[in-house]
């Protein structure tokens, strides 16, 4: 709500007419509704309406306010400060709202007083706690390195007012500093940060997902024994890597994060995210989440000993299982393309959940016939060469045929491939098994696998993300 000025001239005078209008939105974007017409406002109305507005503070001392423009007030008035806007230019323009949002949300979750009792216990020029809250927050707007924080980003911000932080204090240096002072107090602020989290918005942790990735380095990084040449997620089989697992509950809040060798295999890991997690937040009945590249025996076994309970992919290997059950039609349609089925094995732990989408088996099909298109084209290759003479020792046909059986393994197993003599010599014969085939089909289902203990509303693998 504010004055609006209208302005007329009238017998050659001009005359000020005012008005009290809000900004309202409508269909045709925002206009202003008059509230309150005032009308003209002459000398005597000048002076009646400047002593219109009078505030009080929380202490009842009462202050006038000017109800109008600065150049409508009296020249002698100390309380306006005249303003020449076309000498008025702007400097220094800076980030204000984000960053005091980010600060606003630290201090919600408790980190400057933790930071405070952890980090602050030496004198500083800047103290730690105020350097970590920079980082946090520019992980929260503007994510990048330290030297990028120093040299663009820290300066673009209010934070120097916000955090009162001296000019000139802020250097990678002192960032970098600052991470090596947080580490040690990883496992109790990842405690904090759940309790916090958890008291605000009443969170539960009874359900995790876990899973891991993959981060790679471009340098030898020879002072760092955990950085090897493993399996890359990134598809940088060339450079060195880290593991890293990440552990969330069901909302998706960061529950904890642990870092492995590069060249860990993912199965490998279970048992010491297991007692990690026991160490540093107790023994709990907890479901644990993850993907088929985590499933062993002795993962599941080692849950089981703990009292847990699991939901996960089955291995595609274990698929036979469930032939017969795939070929019945008594599934439980959950959404438009997703069907269920339940599948209690008896004298079992688990019970298996079979779930089949339509979309899904388009994309193997899909897949399958790209595969199988190239390892015809290939197989067709051989053969003519074989026909034309060109290709005569058999050794060097078994080995070019082994390469493209290599080369196609997804689709390999359903064809049935032979080099077979005859009066005109050797000779290459294929054929699709049609049998196998329809199993391949039948097997383009998600299989998840939970114990039977878990009451079934409360696990839901119908989302695509479980494949």
């Amino acid at each position: 709500m504010f004055l609006r000025p209208h302005s007329r001239n009238k017998d050659g005078k001009d005359h000020a007419y005012w008005s009290v209008v809000e900004t309202v939105r409508t269909p045709d974007g925002p206009r202003q509704k008059t509230l309150c017409y005032l009308g003209e406002l002459n000398s005597s109305g000048q002076a009646r309406w400047l002593r219109t507005v009078e505030v009080f503070n929380d202490q009842g001392e009462a202050r006038q306010l000017k109800l109008f423009p600065s150049h409508l007030a009296p020249a002698d008035d100390p309380q306006v400060a005249r303003v020449l806007l076309n000498k008025v230019r702007l400097e220094r323009t800076r980030q204000f709202g984000s960053c005091f949002l980010g600060l606003e949300l630290w201090k919600r979750l408790e980190l400057d007083r933790f930071f405070q009792q952890t980090v602050d216990g030496e004198p500083a020029d800047v103290p730690w706690s105020r350097v970590a809250a920079l980082l946090a927050i520019n992980r929260l707007c503007a994510p990048g390195s330290e030297l990028a924080i120093e040299q663009r980003w820290y300066p673009s911000t209010a934070l120097d007012d916000l955090l009162e932080i001296e000019e000139g204090k802020i250097n990678d240096t002192r960032l970098y500093r600052c991470l090596d002072r947080i580490v040690p107090h990883k496992t109790k602020l990842e405690r904090h940060l759940k309790e916090r989290y958890g008291a605000l918005f009443g969170a539960e942790f009874d359900v995790l997902l876990y899973d891991l990735t993959s981060t790679y380095v471009e340098g030898a990084a020879e002072n760092n024994p955990m950085v090897r040449r493993g399996y890359s997620r990134d598809h940088r089989p060339d450079c060195e890597q880290l593991v890293i697992a990440l552990i969330v509950n069901n909302e998706g809040f960061p529950f904890s994060y642990e870092t492995f060798d590069g060249n860990r295999a993912d199965v490998s890991t279970m048992e010491t995210i297991l007692r990690m997690v026991e160490r540093k937040y107790g023994k709990a009945r907890r479901i644990w989440v993850f993907d088929r590249g985590s499933v062993s025996e002795e993962n599941l076994a080692a849950i089981r000993k703990r009292e847990g309970q699991y939901l996960t992919g089955t291995p595609r290997s274990q698929m036979k299982r469930f032939e017969a059950d795939l070929l019945k039609e008594d599934w439980t349609r959950v959404r438009p393309e997703v069907e269920v089925k339940k599948v209690p094995l008896p004298q079992g732990e688990e019970t298996y959940i079979l779930c089949r989408t339509s979309g899904r088996k388009e994309k193997e099909k899909a897949i399958r016939n790209r595969f199988s298109n190239s390892m015809e084209i290939a197989l067709q290759g051989l053969e003519k060469a074989i026909v034309t003479g060109r290709l005569k020792d058999r050794h060097k046909m078994e080995r070019r045929l082994g390469k493209i059986q290599a080369r196609h393994s997804q689709v390999n197993d359903l064809y049935d491939v032979a080099l077979r003599d005859s009066t005109e010599g050797v000779r290459l014969s294929w054929q699709m098994n049609e049998d196998r085939k329809s199993g391949a089909n039948r097997a383009k289902a998600l299989i998840c696998c939970v114990p039977i203990s878990v009451p079934t509303p409360r696990m839901n693998c119908g989302r695509s993300t479980c494949s």
